[in-house]
């Protein structure tokens, strides 16, 4: 079955799950930060779930491989940032397995989901 729209990936929902878990994390960071770390890592996590969006309402097979690329260096952008804030002390452990742990699950779905439309593209 076809996916209709990118709100049904699983990938995107996982997504934006992570948006919601960043921004709660950079709301505590100090407010010397709020131009700094905090923007760039919000910026950085909403481009994961809308990269993901705007390559599945593309047109063709090779743009969304595209987008999906560029989504995974987002994400890598965010765990370093998180990995930035937790060497500050600006978020709990927890806070950064959570995250960290989302964050390698996401990386595993754009993943399979590349090598699957590769493979398409490909036969």
């Amino acid at each position: 079955m076809a996916v209709k729209s990118y709100k049904e990936l699983i990938v995107w929902q996982k997504g934006m799950d992570l948006v919601e878990t960043v921004y709660k994390a950079t709301a505590k960071f100090p407010k010397e930060e709020l131009y700094g770390l905090s923007s760039q890592l919000r910026r950085a996590v909403v481009s994961v779930a809308s990269n993901i969006a705007e390559g599945q309402g593309r047109k063709s097979t090779k743009e969304f491989i595209h987008h999906l690329s560029i989504a995974y260096g987002s994400l890598v952008e965010t765990e370093t940032q998180i990995e930035i804030a937790r060497r500050l002390n600006y978020i709990e452990e927890s806070e950064y397995v959570t995250i960290m742990e989302s964050a390698g699950e996401i990386a595993r779905m754009l993943n399979g989901l590349n090598s699957a439309l590769n493979e398409r593209l490909n036969n």
